[in-house]
């Protein structure tokens, strides 16, 4: 290819682009790719206010519960709801709750006052929760005052319930073999210990009496 061609396929080229670049202005195109094509609109997107009053609270310190969190955070407007998320098993407190307010607008005042707010050498963690972010089981049970389980009383039923002769040789046995257990590692560690023998190990089965029609 001769130069004369090369100068008219660049001259061609250039014609082109600039007509794509001025079609595109026409159409008010915002920006062009860098890997080459036509201009391009940058994708309007619609700013969703977050309407939310929900507000997701970490960091919480020990002692402040339900009843202090709610006469603390009902200066700044009416409480809807309020939990703190405890261990089903203990009751302890998890450090973190959710707290609802009536007005979406008292809810972002919290945002902005009380994040890193200062508490018991704790800094809170004060987030606004989307709505759609919002679980819709957060609030179950939340109306019911906790009551712990007496787990004290619940062994105690437990380890004093009947047991049959099987359920109580089972027993026994357990403890048998931890004994040995117990009485191998103090061999090993070469200490001269006679351990007592376990009274009770070994009971007898009940015998069957028959007794006579006659």
């Amino acid at each position: 290819m001769g130069a004369k061609a090369k100068k008219k396929a660049v001259l061609k080229t250039v014609k082109k682009s600039s007509a794509q670049f001025s079609a595109s202005k026409d159409a008010t195109a915002e920006f062009l790719p860098l890997e080459g094509g036509p201009a391009r609109n940058i994708p309007k997107t619609e700013d969703r206010e977050n309407n939310s009053s929900v507000l997701y609270i970490g960091r919480i310190p020990h002692g402040f519960y339900e009843n202090e969190m709610e006469g603390f955070f009902k200066q700044f407007g009416t409480i809807k709801r309020l939990r703190i998320a405890r261990n089903r098993k203990t009751g302890k407190p998890k450090h973190f709750g959710f707290i609802e307010f009536e007005s979406p607008e008292v809810a972002k005042v919290v945002e902005e006052c009380m994040h890193n707010y200062l508490m018991y050498e704790h800094l809170l963690q004060v987030r606004l929760l989307p709505a759609e972010r919002v679980h819709p089981k957060l609030w179950k049970g939340v109306s019911r005052s906790y009551k712990p389980l007496d787990w004290v009383r619940i062994e105690r039923k437990r380890h004093d319930k009947e047991r049959t002769f099987e359920e109580q040789q089972k027993l026994f046995n357990g403890i048998l073999k931890r004994d040995r257990k117990r009485r191998k590692r103090i061999e090993a560690a070469g200490i001269d210990y006679e351990c007592p023998e376990i009274v009770g190990a070994v009971q007898a089965a009940p015998k069957k009496i028959r007794f006579d029609t006659n």
